[in-house]
């Protein structure tokens, strides 16, 4: 048996037996993400297509389906769901600068060797690929966050109804520093153990430092990884000030 199916089956069994019926929906969300990618990955081949605009399309889906399709519709969802989308207009315009003045778009000289037997003239704008990667990589860690602000801040309210707006708002502000740590860590370790081989292939042709964080494959990544921390940083006062905003001001009018 595939090693893959296997780890898919081992996956799955861990996630029903720990999630239960989430976990299952979980699951069945990890494909439909995937399909999701996919299909965007097609369409973005076609020279017509602009990039960016595909992946803001792709972005909003994807948080559809991890927020709404896993835990239903309702007040935490509905608030991650827009705090996710404003986070990302915010950083859709910082991005688009930095992938332009940072020239990072395409290859680097030590993926150009295994490259030269093929043509790279295929039609399709590099610097919004670039942008759309960074946008495509920031979005798990945004929703994440979002979510793991919401649902907390709902429960405290419904605990506590009588909270005041800016009560509820330092409660998740506070939540939300709890989060950043682990969140940009984890964003940064990602990076370093998917690229450890690319690390340690420096070393051996005696990389300067200098030559490192200027080499293009580095600072790709490493661009990736501030963006996102920073997409993290920001939707924690939005999911916040969104949350306490509806919960208390909008909630108790329907009351």
């Amino acid at each position: 048996m595939n090693v893959l199916v296997v780890l898919s089956i081992i996956l799955f069994v861990l996630m029903a037996i720990v999630g239960g019926k989430k976990g299952v929906k979980s699951f069945i969300a990890l494909f439909l993400n995937f399909g999701v990618l996919i299909i965007t990955i097609l369409v973005m081949n076609d020279p017509n297509a602009n990039p960016i605009w595909l992946t803001l399309v792709a972005c909003a889906f994807i948080s559809a389906i991890s927020l709404f399709y896993i835990n239903d519709v309702n007040s935490k969802t509905t608030m991650a769901f827009f705090s996710t989308i404003i986070t990302l207009l915010i950083l859709f315009f910082f991005i688009i600068i930095i992938t332009e003045k940072s020239m990072i778009q395409g290859f680097g000289a030590e993926e150009s060797e295994e490259l030269m037997t093929f043509s790279l003239f295929i039609g399709i704008d590099f610097i919004k690929v670039a942008a759309s990667v960074i946008i495509m990589s920031t979005i798990g860690a945004i929703v994440d966050t979002a979510i793991s602000i919401t649902s907390p801040m709902r429960e405290i309210h419904h605990h506590n109804p009588m909270i005041t707006r800016k009560d509820l708002f330092l409660a998740g502000i506070r939540i939300g520093r709890d989060i950043l740590g682990t969140s940009t860590n984890t964003l940064f370790f990602a990076f370093f153990g998917g690229y450890m081989g690319l690390l340690i292939w420096f070393k051996d042709l005696s990389y300067s430092f200098s030559e490192i964080i200027n080499a293009k494959v580095f600072s790709d990544e490493m661009i990736t990884i501030f963006t996102a921390g920073m997409g993290v940083a920001l939707v924690i006062p939005i999911a916040s000030w969104m949350t306490s905003y509806y919960l208390v001001t909008i909630g108790n009018k329907k009351k």
